[in-house]
């Protein structure tokens, strides 16, 4: 079986709700990425590329249709490149990815691209059919986030709780504080910061640049951050979904807008293009857990891909976690023996800090964390998320040259 490198990658500056990447559409955003991400790397014949793999949770407004093969024609690859999206709801991007990467293993073709694309902002308001001509039961939602449409016999065998509620369940059956889950925020927006001020971020984000009647526009650093975020203001806020709740706006992720797209290549794509990889693939699991306790869904991810890379989780040297929620966090770093700050623990903040575009952010994780590996000279990296509908992702990413 063929090894499996990450060769370098790309991603947007993360927009928040309404913001800045408003005006772009998914397919036009992913298409910028995967062109320049090919302009990188001017050895290697695009035609060479056996398929494009992308994660994308919405699917129901402008990223519809498969959004990766409309997006790759848009770039300027060849019409022979295919294009494949997946879904798998927030760890798409992160599923894609691996998608690929076991394509590849297997000896499907030596290159391919992968990753993810949301635009929470430009999802659309979602109607049903009427279930008879003329009918007066057609339902309507806001596609940006969570249920719709949902089967009444899911809501009755497991529940169809709100993301919300699902960390308010964790923090209840973990005995997880607010101030704890306050704190874990604070720290993420304070290494968000710090990692910022460094212009570590730089070596990730492609610049992006348009014209309006107002005049030019660059946007080259995330929106999301709230580098002013105090204890104070945190521990001011009212619980989001729970009148006596402890999840709130500040300990949580947001509603964000965003992509990333990596390179992937074999042993052989290295030796044909002259390509220097950043890491490789060592291994990934994905597991299922209950609906109404999704978040703890990396602790079993977790544990298996560790088993199958024969590590432990004492030898990584970093380790990111999506963030979906701090109380969501801090149930799966307690339940994997970690402690609350440790330092290996997205060590330039999360989805609570940076946002969370839930088709990008698995795709993020795995770029983000292939590029500190390198930066920092550390061999073994973890990237796990949790998953809507009670699902965990863990991929194992391995730096050799140390």
């Amino acid at each position: 079986m063929q090894k499996v490198y990450i060769v370098d990658g790309l991603r947007s500056p993360i927009g928040q709700f309404g913001g800045q990447l408003s005006s772009w559409r998914p397919d036009d955003l992913l298409a910028e990425l995967i062109r320049a991400l090919m302009q990188k790397f001017p050895s290697v014949d695009p035609s060479a590329i056996e398929d494009v793999v992308i994660g994308c949770a919405n699917q129901a407004g402008e990223d519809n249709r498969n959004i990766a093969r409309m997006s790759l024609l848009l770039a300027g690859l060849p019409f022979s490149v295919p294009g494949e999206t997946v879904n798998r709801l927030c760890a798409s991007g992160m599923s894609a990815i691996i998608n690929a990467q076991a394509r590849l293993v297997g000896g499907e073709g030596n290159l391919m691209l992968a990753g993810g694309i949301e635009s929470m902002t430009r999802s659309p308001w979602v109607t049903s059919k009427s279930s008879q001509p003329f009918g007066r039961d057609v339902e309507l939602y806001d596609s940006s986030f969570g249920w719709r449409f949902v089967n009444p016999k899911m809501k009755s065998m497991y529940g169809v709780d709100p993301m919300g509620n699902t960390a308010e369940n964790l923090a209840s059956l973990y005995n997880i504080s607010r101030d704890d889950q306050d704190l874990f925020a604070y720290r993420s927006q304070q290494k968000c910061k710090a990692a910022t001020d460094a212009n570590l971020f730089e070596q990730e984000i492609l610049p992006l640049e348009w014209t309006t009647k107002a005049g030019s526009i660059t946007f080259a650093v995330d929106e999301f951050p709230k580098p002013n975020s105090t204890l104070e203001k945190l521990g001011s806020l009212k619980p989001a979904f729970k009148v006596d709740g402890s999840v709130t706006a500040g300990n949580s992720s947001g509603l964000n807008d965003g992509g990333c797209v990596t390179l992937l290549a074999t042993d052989e794509a290295l030796r044909l293009y002259d390509l220097k990889p950043l890491v490789s693939i060592k291994s990934h699991a994905v597991v299922g857990v209950e609906p109404r306790i999704m978040g703890i869904g990396p602790v079993a991810a977790t544990q298996k891909a560790l088993q199958r890379a024969n590590l432990t989780l004492d030898q990584m040297d970093i380790i990111e976690l999506n963030e979906a929620f701090a109380a969501q966090v801090l149930a799966c770093t307690r339940s994997l023996g970690l402690a609350d700050d440790d330092p290996r623990v997205n060590p330039q903040g999360g989805a609570i800090s940076l946002g969370h575009p839930l088709g990008m952010t698995g795709a993020r994780l795995i770029l983000t964390c292939a590029k500190q590996l390198v930066r920092e000279r550390k061999r073994w990296g973890l990237c796990t998320m949790c998953i809507g509908v009670g699902q965990g992702y863990a991929v194992m990413l391995e730096n050799s040259n140390v």
